[in-house]
């Protein structure tokens, strides 16, 4: 068996001469959870419709669960549950209607979850789509797509419109119950917070490229957090911060470690100038030793944020 629930090479997508996505390789290991990280607009969607065979790319390949996303995506959306970032449904039905029409697609359909999940998210199962909010509407979406026992659960932004207590529900779910089952997750976001959460892998992606994919443990001890107090970074050393957060008299920055271990900095040049943490140290720079760092200070870089 393919240990990869998702493999894409090269997979890469046009629209009228626009690249959406650009030739991205995405690994994601059957029985994970794994954070799809971009900004509004960075190809996230596009590429979660290559994968479900909803969009052909323009060139490249995906193979999801084994199969080819181009000429088996009819037997892929049969063992994937997908939440779409549009959350519609017919809107004269309720969502009792909406679960009694679609539990004879799924032969895995669970009722005990419907009951467990409806109880869970409070979702008012008598009253017509309609007339739910925007959050409700969301949770009969995340209902349906708990409840189908599918081998992978694609979430394209579920927490849109979600209230901070229903996210903290649908985080513990998505952490504790789906991988009890060999459920693998792929969700895309915006929120590093939700990702940082629960995710075990995270790819990021801006305008199109995958910028970075790796366990989200690893992504955290590659970054260090450098604060010079009294002093900006020496203007000499030509460097590109990573992120930056500057308030009187401290100018924070994040920075890559290098095959050593040691911090350093790089250039808009492309050098790396290993030289910086010197002119750091002169400038009062504290260099903490400490564990991982946020995930959320990360992306800023890796999205081409320079300052």
């Amino acid at each position: 068996m393919n240990e990869l629930a998702i493999d894409t090479k090269d997979l890469a997508k046009t629209y009228a001469g626009i690249r959406a996505v650009s030739g991205i390789n995405l690994t994601v290991p059957r029985g994970s959870i794994y954070g799809f990280l971009g900004r509004n607009g960075a190809g996230k969607t596009t590429t979660i419709k290559m994968l479900l065979g909803l969009v052909r790319p323009t060139a490249g390949s995906a193979s999801v669960l084994g199969m080819d996303a181009r000429s088996e995506h009819v037997a892929i959306l049969q063992r994937t549950a997908f939440v779409s970032e549009k959350k519609t449904l017919y809107p004269s039905l309720t969502p009792s209607e909406v679960v009694r029409f679609s539990r004879g697609f799924y032969p895995t359909w669970s009722d005990s979850a419907v009951e467990k999940y409806a109880r869970l998210f409070e979702i008012p199962m008598k009253q017509r789509f309609e007339q739910l909010s925007n959050g409700n509407q969301t949770k009969v979406w995340l209902l349906l797509a708990l409840c189908q026992g599918a081998d992978l659960l694609i979430l394209d932004e579920p927490t849109t419109a979600l209230d901070p207590i229903t996210v903290d529900q649908l985080m513990h779910v998505l952490a504790e119950d789906a991988p009890d089952r060999g459920c693998t997750i792929f969700f895309s976001s915006h929120q590093l917070e939700e990702v940082e959460r629960i995710a075990e892998y995270a790819g990021f992606i801006d305008q199109g490229k995958l910028l970075m994919e790796a366990r989200l443990d690893d992504i955290k001890s590659e970054f260090l957090l450098i604060t010079a107090v009294g002093s900006s970074l020496p203007a000499q050393s030509s460097a590109q911060i990573l992120s930056v957060d500057v308030a009187e008299n401290f100018y924070r920055y994040v920075v890559t470690r290098d095959a050593e271990g040691s911090p350093i900095l790089e250039c808009f040049c492309g050098e790396a100038v290993r030289n910086a943490i010197k002119g750091l140290s002169e400038a009062k720079a504290r260099i903490p030793d400490g564990g991982p760092r946020s995930v959320a200070a990360v992306p800023c870089c890796q999205m081409r944020k320079r300052i």
